[in-house]
Parts: C-alpha cells; structure tokens; sequence
C-alpha cells in the first residue's frame, strides 16, 4: 500500500510573494470580497471664540483709581496738620488765580476731607470729623475779606464762615461718612477672622 506524503505545516509569509494587504473591519456582504472602511480625515477644530469683554462701571473705575492712589496712615495730629497745610496752600493758590473765590474754596475743601478720612489710621478714625473743620477755618484766613487790624481779620473769618457753611457742613459729612464706612468695614473684618478662628469654628460646630 501506497502512503501518501505530508508536508509539514510552514508559518509565516512564503516567499516571493508580498503579504496581503490589511482588510478592514467593515461588513461583509453575502458571497462578496471584504470591503476596506476609508478612514475619515481629521476634521480641524475651528477656534473658541472668546468672549467678549464687558466695559467696566465707571463706580469699579474709581475704585481702581482709589487703590492705586498712595495709602498713607496719619495720626489725629498728623491728619489736623495734614488737611490745616493743604487748606492753606489751596487758599493761597485761590487768592493768586481766582482773586479769593469762597466758591472755588469750599469745592476744593471736599476732596481734601476725603483724603484725609480715608489716610488718617484705624486708631483715629473719630479724629477726622473733629480736625477737618478746624482746617477750613485756618485756611479761610488767606481768602476771606479782611479790615483792618485783627478786628477786622476775625470780623472777616466770622462773616465767611456764615457764608460758606454749607461747604463746612459738606466736609464734614463726607469725613463724617468716609469714617463711619471704615468703621463698619473694619467691624465686619474683626468679626469675620474671629469666626474663622478655632474658638469661632468650634462654635459653629456645637448645635445651637
């Protein structure tokens, strides 16, 4: 009996022959060759737009402006002799430009009020509304209409005073204001770090 030869198994490629090409993983149809699935091209994303900017409130300006102004601390004392020298300068400037306008005086005596409700230190906060009228007083001397001998200057002093006691009281109440917004401000701060402290955090563990 004839026995038939068998040829052991060879993996691998045979030679002479290029390797087939990879088939893609698509459907197959009934009977058909396997059709090769193209590869979709990447798409480029298209850049995020950015949004667009919200113009800022003139109130958010000014407080930007604040902030970048130097911040001083003055005492009470400081403060009075602070807002007294500004006061006389600017009653000297008046006199020289403006031929001593009360008007341009008691405008220019506001802002000087608020610097020095806002530089003055948290020790002497009650200090400001006490020295900023005193300051307008000294300065009123360089601008207010004066006769002759000291008589006539507090004469004068008196007269202006009566006024321009509308900026006086302006002034002050916006000293008055500036201080008690800081009060409250530093209230609050001294409250928030002692609730943030151990003894504040334990409270508000306990049930009430």
């Amino acid at each position: 009996m004839e026995q038939h030869r068998t040829r052991p198994a060879q993996y691998g490629p045979r030679r002479g022959r290029a390797p087939l090409p990879p088939q893609g993983r698509g459907p197959v149809a009934d009977g058909g060759p396997r059709r090769a699935v193209a590869a979709r091209p990447a798409t480029a994303r298209a850049p995020a737009a950015r949004p667009a900017t919200r113009p800022v409130p003139p109130v958010a300006r000014a407080v930007r402006a604040l902030r970048g102004m130097p911040n001083p601390r003055l005492t009470g004392l400081g403060g009075g002799l602070f807002c007294a020298a500004v006061m006389l300068v600017l009653g000297f400037l008046d006199q020289t430009l403006f031929g001593a306008s009360l008007t341009v005086y008691g405008v220019l005596f506001l802002p000087v009020c608020l610097l020095t409700a806002l530089w003055v230190r948290r020790g002497d906060l009650l200090t400001a509304p006490v020295v900023v009228p005193i300051a307008f007083a000294v300065g009123l001397l360089t601008v207010a209409e004066s006769g002759e001998g000291v008589g006539g200057r507090l004469m004068g002093l008196v007269t202006a005073l009566a006024t321009e006691a509308g900026w006086l009281y302006g002034g002050t109440l916006v000293a008055g204001s500036t201080v008690l917004v800081r009060r409250v401000r530093m209230l609050r701060r001294r409250r928030a770090a002692g609730a943030a402290g151990p003894t504040g955090a334990a409270r508000s563990r306990t049930p009430a």
